[in-house]
């Protein structure tokens, strides 16, 4: 890696844009991007191994930012995706929605046309009137810059935006007249400043901390924006008594084989008619939105707690009674101090913020630790979601179970929009440590499973990965099999065949209608995975796929495991 000035100095040196955005990456800790080289990006290409950037070279720009998006998700850090103009960076946008969806944080990068391109197309390669303004639908911010040294302002920029606000995607645009051309850059990089823990105000602290007090009937509602706060959580839920469901995103934040865990299953009737007889909702990184619930919203019945990094969310519908604007585990760590210590004068939830911090105490008060939960009814709420749907989703619980059974205890999951994913994994494969499932919600777009197990084997090459995913939404980006063979690790992929989209089958036959443009023949997977380098086989039972699954743990390279299911649900 080229030397790096001592630290303090401010020096200039005159290099190419692609160097200065291989030296930007390097700069904020990127050791890793996905992508494919193109004309227009030979440039940063030639500069990523001198600065230590691994290129992982996938089969489509598609893969390239769902393996980011996994990448990020199992690691804890921005997924980067470099791309060429027009074509392949808006290949990349529907997976960059879905990372938006899921508040991923992403660095796309791309060049474009250059600073003094003609505003009327000349027929130039790639040209793409308003590729800008395509990513600005779908990102944070999508910044271009105009002039060499304004590359290193630039990534500073996005990864400030990673560490302070609510993680989304972030695109840069460099034009490609800049990534030849030499300009003068300062040594020294705008490296991000050091993230304070957002903490809310204390008005509204106390105003939450007296009605979880008095309180009867408090739920918790942990979606992804919770990730690091686990601890937290459990503890406000152990010291309120209060059962605890999750989103999807949320999957395994608070242990799901903690006896007030309800899981995934904010999709359920019984969860929800619970949520509306409760005296008090704490909600905490989660929008509660329509793919958490599978319908509009329910407005909660009692008094809405919302506990988020985006204050946008706090009159969201349904808004917020009392907003605790900040980082999640700060914000929790302060409300467990006031709830554990009385205010020195009374406050009621319609106080405003200002009288009801008048009533703040001197002094912290000790953090209370667990205490014995009441489990009958977090027991009662968990069996009554699960039968109301046993009998649609008990044919995937077998196969779950064998999968369970030979995975190790931190082994990571990617799941597809797959009816053995949201209907079966989701609510009943459960799990502990938070991030061991990758799930694509919200945007739910088709074809993240595989890409994704790519970005996460490319994070974590010391965990076991699996891919689960439908027939339907693996041939969406079936060609990153020949990627996951160049990776030359062990990487499962489990194909839940139904014969197309069942999903869609099940919603025409449900309105009355004959199934149309649903019914597909699928290929050989098995001998498709072969193709590309890999290896393939059939469990028809539940024995069968643990069988292949052990074997396929033990294999390098990608192994396709098809469980044929009935064509109707």
């Amino acid at each position: 890696m080229p030397s790096q000035p001592a630290a303090g100095t401010d020096t200039v040196t005159t290099m190419t844009g692609g160097r200065a955005v291989a030296r930007a990456l390097a700069a904020h800790g990127v050791g890793v991007l996905f992508g494919i080289p193109g004309t227009h990006n030979l440039e940063v290409y030639a500069h990523l191994r001198p600065y230590g950037v691994h290129p992982v070279t996938t089969r489509h720009e598609q893969g390239a930012a769902y393996a980011a998006d996994g990448y990020a998700r199992t690691s804890g850090r921005p997924g980067v995706v470099l791309t060429t103009t027009g074509p392949g960076l808006l290949n990349t946008v529907a997976a960059v929605g879905q990372a938006y969806s899921d508040s991923v944080p992403l660095l796309v990068l791309s060049p474009g046309m250059p600073l003094r391109h003609p505003a009327l197309p000349t027929g130039r390669l790639h040209e793409t009137p308003g590729q800008q303004r395509a990513m600005e639908a779908v990102t944070a911010f999508s910044h271009r810059v105009t002039s060499v040294g304004e590359i290193d302002t630039a990534v500073a920029r996005a990864f400030t935006s990673f560490r302070t606000g609510r993680p989304r995607p972030v695109h840069i645009e460099i034009p490609l007249d800049l990534l030849e051309e030499s300009g003068p850059v300062t040594t020294r990089p705008r490296r991000t400043a050091p993230a304070a823990p957002a903490r809310a105000d204390a008005g509204e602290l106390l105003r939450a901390a007296h009605q979880l007090r008095r309180a009867g009937r408090t739920a918790l509602v942990v979606g992804g924006g919770a990730r690091a706060a686990g601890p937290a959580c459990t503890r406000l839920a152990e010291l309120l008594g209060a059962p605890v469901v999750t989103t999807a995103n949320g999957k395994g934040t608070v242990a799901e084989s903690h006896p007030l865990s309800l899981g995934v299953a904010l999709h359920t009737g019984t969860v929800q008619k619970w949520l509306a007889d409760c005296d008090t909702v704490v909600a905490v990184g989660t929008e509660l939105a329509e793919s958490d619930f599978w319908r509009p919203p329910p407005a909660p019945g009692g008094v809405l707690i919302r506990i988020d990094i985006d204050p946008d969310r706090m009159y969201a519908d349904p808004p917020a009674d009392i907003p605790l604007t900040g980082d999640a585990a700060t914000v929790l760590d302060d409300l467990l101090r006031h709830v554990a210590e009385p205010p020195r004068a009374p406050v009621a939830v319609s106080d405003s913020p200002a009288s009801a911090a008048r009533a703040l105490g001197s002094g912290p008060a000790p953090v209370p630790g667990p205490v014995r939960p009441p489990v009958a009814l977090a027991d009662r709420l968990r069996r009554s979601s699960r039968a109301e749907h046993a009998a649609r989703d008990a044919r995937w619980v077998p196969y779950l179970d064998a999968l369970r059974g030979v995975l190790a205890t931190d082994a990571v999951i990617t799941s597809d929009s797959a009816m053995a994913c949201y209907y079966g994994a989701l609510p009943h494969m459960p799990l502990d440590p938070p991030g061991r499932m990758l799930h694509p919600t919200g945007f739910g777009t088709l074809g993240y499973a595989l890409p994704a197990a790519v970005g996460a084997a490319t994070a974590r090459p010391d965990r076991q990965v699996v891919a689960l995913s439908g027939d339907g939404g693996l041939q969406f980006t079936v060609q990153e099999l020949a990627t996951a063979a160049q990776l030359d690790r062990p990487l499962p992929v489990v194909v839940f065949d139904n014969g197309g989209y069942g999903e869609i089958r099940n919603q025409m036959e449900a309105r009355g209608a004959a199934p149309v443009a649903v019914d597909l023949p699928s290929p050989d997977l098995p001998a498709l995975a072969r193709a590309y380098g890999g290896n393939g086989a059939v469990a028809r039972t539940p024995r069968e796929l643990a069988a292949a699954l052990a074997t396929a743990l033990c294999t390098p390279g990608p192994t396709v495991i098809v469980v044929p299911e009935e064509t109707r649900a």
